[in-house]
């Protein structure tokens, strides 16, 4: 018997680290993450076969499974990089979608979505003027899998809270990190790490599965970001004049930061316009970046 539709109130959003990749721990301690959306989803590759006599498909063809999770408002907690520093370990992780009716603790009608081998492929994190630091994470994993309980075993922890933009602060420092200085004139900042994850298939002996992915390899690495200053100085144009060599660190809460080092602009520009302040819009590239 169907049940009504379910409700975003209705969903939870859970990870636990894998210890073998594509492989979800036994009786596993999964921890929440807290997100206001999420698009889980399943791209079945499919193989469409045409041919002469007809305008229409011959046939269909199990493809290579695509196996996909984005999460576009990841927000941060009191735990804020519990989920997040997996985008710079490389981490495989196993994360479980679950859609239930009735209480969470006693639940009935449960959908669950386990996701496995999954890895951070993109994550971009932003804080604006009275907003909430969020993140936007891409996901690549091994396979998919459907289920109508929780995990076997399983327990389930959940962070609250998140971080307001008046709770966290930027800085900037030497190129390695060091002497870190607070800067007070940013308005709104945003970075970005990019993996650039490669699924590597292989060919299996038939009947072969949905997935046929062994492995999944990061390969170069892409650090960037942008950031918004309230024009005061001309610092940042005698940066890109002068070639310098910075780092820049960036609060993800009380304890939390992520730094950027051995940053440089890319470009640094002072939008003019009439009936409006000057503000100084940059973009940097990093060469390495610690989440801690």
């Amino acid at each position: 018997m169907s049940v009504e539709t379910y409700g975003a109130h209705e969903f939870r959003l859970y990870f636990v680290a894998e210890s073998v990749y594509g492989v979800t721990p036994t009786s596993p301690t999964m921890l929440g993450i807290n997100a206001e959306a999420v698009d889980p989803g399943i791209d079945s590759g499919l193989i469409k076969v045409r041919g002469v006599g007809s305008r229409d498909l011959q046939t269909i063809k199990k493809g290579l499974q695509r196996v996909l999770l984005k999460i576009p408002d990841c927000l941060s907690s009191e735990s804020p990089i519990s989920f997040i520093q997996h985008a710079q370990t490389l981490t495989s992780l196993s994360i479980e979608a679950i859609y239930y009716k009735s209480l969470w603790a006693t639940p009935s009608n449960i959908l669950s979505f386990t996701y496995k081998g999954m890895r951070i492929d993109k994550l971009t994190v932003q804080c604006n003027l009275e907003d909430l630091i969020k993140a936007n994470v891409e996901l690549i994993g091994k396979s998919f899998s459907l289920g109508t309980a929780k995990i076997a075993g399983a327990s389930y922890g959940d962070y609250a809270g998140a971080v307001a933009f008046n709770e966290v602060g930027v800085s900037r420092g030497a190129a390695d990190g060091s002497t870190q200085v607070t800067t007070t004139k940013v308005t709104d900042w945003k970075w970005t790490l990019e993996n650039n994850l490669k699924p590597v298939p292989c060919i299996q002996s038939p009947p072969s599965t949905s997935s046929l992915i062994k492995y999944l390899r990061e390969r170069h690495r892409n650090l960037y970001g942008e950031i918004t200053f309230e024009f005061e100085d001309d610092t940042e144009f005698d940066d890109m004049v002068s070639d310098n060599e910075f780092s820049l660190k960036f609060d993800l809460g009380p304890v939390s930061s992520a730094l950027f080092k051995y940053c440089k602009w890319d470009t640094v520009a002072t939008p003019t316009r009439i009936e409006d302040l000057v503000s100084v819009k940059v973009k940097f590239t990093a060469r390495d970046v610690v989440i801690s």
